[in-house]
Order: C-alpha cells, then sequence, then structure tokens
C-alpha cells in the first residue's frame, strides 16, 4: 500500500516510515526537516504541511490509502507561539482538507496526554474533559476538536503519553546525561509518583491497525505495569553501570523555582513539565485493546534502558546534531545545568 506521513523525518514519524517500509509499503514523507532516511520505497519532500499547494503536488501524484499525520512542533523547541499554533492547528486542518479533495478516507492523528495536566486520581479514559495548562496542550486540543468537522473522512485520533525508543532524546536526554556521568537523578518529593509511557513500536503496531479499523475512533494508549519513576531512574542506572543514584528534591521549593525558571525563559521546562514532575498520569488502555486487540510489549523499564543505551553509545555524535527534530536532538539544559554542578 501506499502511505502519506507528515513529520516523517521526526522521531516517531521516522520509527512509522521505517517500520512501513520494512513491511513491503511505499511511503511518502512531508517534513520541514530533511529525511536522512533512503529507499526505494520511500519518496521525501522538504515542504510545510500548512502550504496548500504542496499538499496538492505531493496527493496528486499519489494513491494514497492512509495519511499519518505526526507532524507536530514543540513547545520546547525554539519557536515561536504564534508558529507552533498555526503548525499544529493550521497545519492539521490543511492535512484534512487535502484529504478531502483527492479522496483519501483515512487518516490517523497523534495526539497527546498534554491535554491534561494534573493527577485525575485514576486512569484517564478517552470521555473525560480536557484541561490543557500550556500552547502545545491546547494545540493539540483544537487540532482534535477541527478533526470533528470531517465526518466524511475515517479518523482515528491517538492520544499518546511520552513516545520512548532507541533515539528518542528531547529533554530526556538531560536524564540521560545526569546518568551516564555518574551524576545524581533528582526525583521531586519522593519519587513514587507512576508515570506512563509508551513505546514507539507499539504505538507503530496501534496505527497500522487502525488500517483494518471500521470508522473514526479516539484511543488512548499506553504501557501496561507502570511502576514509580524512582524505580524507571533506578533501573537505568542499574544497566547504565555508572555511579549515579537517585536522590529526592523537597516539593513545594522546587516547583516554585522551576515555575520561575520558566517565566524567566531559563529552563526547557514549561507549565506541563512543572505540575506533573511529582504527580501521577496514567491512561485508560481498555478500548484500545478491546477495539483494535493492541497490547503494549516494553514496560517503562525496558523502553528507557534502550532509549539510554542508545544515547551514551552515539553521545557524541548526538551532541553535534544541528537540522534535525526537537525529539531526534537534546533540548538545552539551560538553567538545569547549574543542578549538574551541583550532583
Amino acid at each position: 500500500m501506499n502511505f502519506l506521513i507528515t513529520g516523517g523525518s521526526g522521531f516517531f514519524g521516522g520509527v512509522l516510515k521505517r517500520r512501513l517500509l520494512a513491511e513491503g509499503h511505499a511511503v511518502t514523507n512531508i517534513d520541514l526537516v530533511p529525511d536522512a532516511d533512503t529507499h526505494e520505497n520511500l519518496t521525501s519532500f522538504v515542504a510545510d504541511i500548512r502550504n496548500r499547494r504542496d499538499l496538492d503536488r505531493i496527493c496528486e501524484k499519489k494513491d494514497f490509502a492512509a495519511v499519518f499525520h505526526c507532524a507536530a512542533m514543540l513547545a520546547h523547541d525554539k519557536i515561536s507561539k504564534q508558529d507552533l499554533w498555526s503548525s499544529n492547528v493550521d497545519g492539521t486542518r490543511e492535512v484534512a482538507e487535502a484529504c478531502q479533495r483527492w479522496n483519501i478516507e483515512r487518516l490517523v492523528f497523534i495526539s497527546s496526554n498534554c491535554l491534561w495536566a494534573s493527577n485525575l486520581g485514576h486512569e484517564v479514559a478517552e470521555d473525560e474533559e480536557p484541561n490543557p495548562v500550556e500552547l502545545y496542550g491546547r494545540s493539540k486540543l483544537a487540532a482534535e476538536q477541527l478533526l470533528i468537522g470531517f465526518p466524511n473522512l475515517k479518523i482515528v485520533v491517538i492520544r499518546c503519553p511520552t513516545i520512548i525508543d532507541s533515539g528518542r532524546l528531547g529533554l530526556l536526554a538531560i536524564l540521560f546525561e545526569f546518568i551516564d556521568d555518574g551524576k545524581k537523578v533528582w526525583v521531586v518529593g519522593d519519587g513514587s509518583n507512576r508515570y506512563q509511557f509508551i513505546y514507539a513500536q507499539d504505538l507503530a503496531t496501534a496505527c497500522i491497525q487502525t488500517l483494518d479499523y471500521h470508522g473514526s475512533d479516539l484511543f488512548h494508549i499506553g504501557s501496561d505495569d507502570v511502576t514509580s519513576l524512582r524505580q524507571v531512574y533506578e533501573a537505568v542506572i542499574d544497566a547504565s553501570g555508572t555511579k549515579s543514584r537517585v536522590a529526592a528534591l523537597p516539593r513545594s521549593p522546587v516547583i516554585a523555582a522551576m515555575k520561575l525558571a520558566h517565566k524567566l525563559k531559563l529552563s526547557p521546562l514549561g507549565p506541563y513539565h512543572y505540575r506533573m514532575i511529582a504527580e501521577d498520569f496514567i491512561f485508560d488502555t481498555r478500548h484500545i485493546k478491546e477495539r483494535l486487540n493492541w497490547r503494549p510489549t516494553l514496560t517503562n523499564e525496558q523502553m528507557m534502558i534502550e532509549a539510554y543505551r542508545y544515547y551514551s553509545t552515539g553521545r557524541q555524535e548526538i551532541s553535534a546534531r544541528k537540522n534535525v527534530s526537537a525529539h531526534s536532538k537534546p533540548a538545552d539544559m539551560g538553567i538545569i545545568r547549574l543542578l549538574k554542578w551541583f550532583s
């Protein structure tokens, strides 16, 4: 089959792209970032999903069975608020309208758990009211809402927690640098909070399984057997063989300091992070398991160890990366580097 992926040069878009190619499909990638991959069944365009002419130029040449809309701009990347909103919201509208114009009936949209930023005290189901607190989460919610206006398309929205696999960097690279250098890894409070991740290959499996789904739907996805962040960090440290260890910071003063650092633009961590850094958040995944017969294959610990080993093995090359997506390069530590010096 022939598929269009938006954001196929990025971290998850790249995972899905390579998975589809390995299964014998043809893939077309549209991304603002050049594609580092080459394959006889891969066609890549450096173009903007907000540009209708670019989308039409791509769609008129192919008979796409589905579009996987993975492209998104992130709040911790160095972009303007207006650019983030227009890319994530207006870009999504342009993609859906292109599907209508070119009779592509299937659209899979990758959304986020950033639609919430508080501990709801239970596993969060698809019918619970979102309440995002920062621009990225609000843009993802707005994109979901505008897709409701395309009832003639078969649209599957998959809300994801943090996607982890070999190659996932961004803010995670800060954690991995602490561990790799044998520094203390800090938790806020006692580190007993449980925060769910999703293995990128498991998410790719879910995307592929939607191709046989009968209509539109909304799914929450995530790992099973979610343990505390302290336990996850300790598992990665054990696998690293370094002298790193987990240490605790007092909750109230640290969150106050994080808020101030964000206000002064000294930290990559925003409102979502300082609200959730010591909280539980887990999706209820019964719906996707029942409807798609989907199951996760890796735990939080297993996928984080994979991601750390990728970072540790290629650290020198990773630190030199320039023209790649935000999740494919280390995030700027900002003031967090001071914490590393004292660790």
